[in-house]
């Protein structure tokens, strides 16, 4: 299967692509580099065989390709903040543009990276794939509208599919430590002390990032009928934690550390537990590895090698939101967060 991955120089993009790579999958990667050198210590990374924005694609960039995993975007609620106007061009239009294109050209499945952050607030129940969607961010509510406008174009030439992950951890080649259990344990391990930015009550489901791959890779080649206009949430029966239960594991897992809480200067409104039933029940392909205590585990030896310090967890190499602002400072990216021309020649 010919497969193109959008958002190719990200945090996941690099895990499914070698997961597809070990089923002899033929894998080509698009990008338009805003965090193509953001890499953990001398990890390589092949570069992107398309370099061009999301919202720059037409039609002969796709044509050639079975499916699109398309995980470019402005990737969580901080950056979504910048500007909206941003959150729905690169979020929303461009997505609903690619995946027009991706039909027009004969592209039969559009596996979309959707998110559990849609969910919202569903403390009392595990939020299913039919539950209500209550986004309660810029970002969360692009993920909405992506996934009512693929649903408009999905036909029996066209199989759109929409992974909900829970939130990623987990060590990539392009490491995030903004991401809320790579961020306890980076700072476990730096500091001696896990900073939860709550009074750490509100509820996350967690799936490490490998996991992650093994998802898309499984529903790319599950059979159509299995995933036809499917939303599916991507996670681990049991690893729904709240914040401050994930604290306490980073606390005995890396030595000498210890928790602290903002208390309730920095309230959390999202608060959700998600079932992942279907996927279980649908795709016996999917057969995650990982559970939240694996992963710290993973996280603190790779830290011992790369040896994180207290500089790395405020680093543009490894905050999202950093690495776009010194782009826009350094005049790499223009008004319209694009890469101006003269600079990057």
């Amino acid at each position: 299967m010919r497969v193109l991955i959008t958002g190719w120089s990200g945090y996941i993009a690099p895990l499914i692509a070698r997961v597809l790579e070990s089923q002899n999958q033929q894998v080509t990667g698009i990008d338009a580099g805003y965090f193509e050198k953001c890499v953990m210590g001398d990890a390589v990374c092949v570069r992107p065989k398309i370099r061009k924005d999301v919202r720059d694609l037409v039609p002969s960039d796709i044509k050639n390709f079975d499916a699109i995993i398309h995980l470019a975007a402005l990737s969580n609620e901080a950056m979504a903040k910048l500007r909206p106007e941003w959150t729905y061009q690169i979020n929303v239009e461009a997505s609903l543009r690619l995946a027009r294109m991706a039909r027009d050209v004969g592209v039969k499945r559009f596996l979309f990276a959707s998110s559990c952050s849609i969910y919202g607030v569903a403390e009392d129940s595990h939020a299913t794939e039919s539950s209500p969607l209550r986004p309660l961010s810029e970002f969360a509510l692009s993920k909405v509208r992506v996934e009512e406008g693929l649903r408009e174009l999905a036909n029996d030439n066209f199989t759109p599919v929409y992974l909900r992950c829970a939130t990623a951890y987990g060590i990539s080649p392009r490491m995030r430590l903004d991401l809320v259990l790579n961020n306890l344990t980076g700072w476990a391990f730096s500091t001696g002390r896990a900073r939860v930015l709550s009074d750490g009550s509100p509820w996350r489901p967690l799936v490490h990032v490998e996991d992650i791959a093994r998802a898309y890779a499984a529903i790319l080649m599950a059979p159509k009928a299995l995933v036809h206009d499917q939303a599916f949430n991507v996670g681990v029966p049991g690893e729904n934690y709240r914040i401050r239960d994930l604290g306490e594991i980073v606390q005995k897992i890396v030595p000498g550390s210890v928790v602290s809480y903002a208390g309730g200067s920095n309230p959390d409104s999202t608060n959700y537990r998600v079932s992942f039933d279907k996927i279980s029940r649908t795709i016996p392909a999917y057969r995650p590895t990982w559970n939240v205590r694996k992963g710290v585990d993973e996280m603190y030896a790779a830290f011992l090698v790369e040896w994180i310090v207290p500089e790395d967890l405020e680093s543009r190499n490894y905050i999202r939101i950093k690495q776009i602002r010194h782009l826009q400072e350094s005049g790499e990216l223009d008004e319209n967060l694009q890469f101006n021309p003269i600079v990057e020649a």
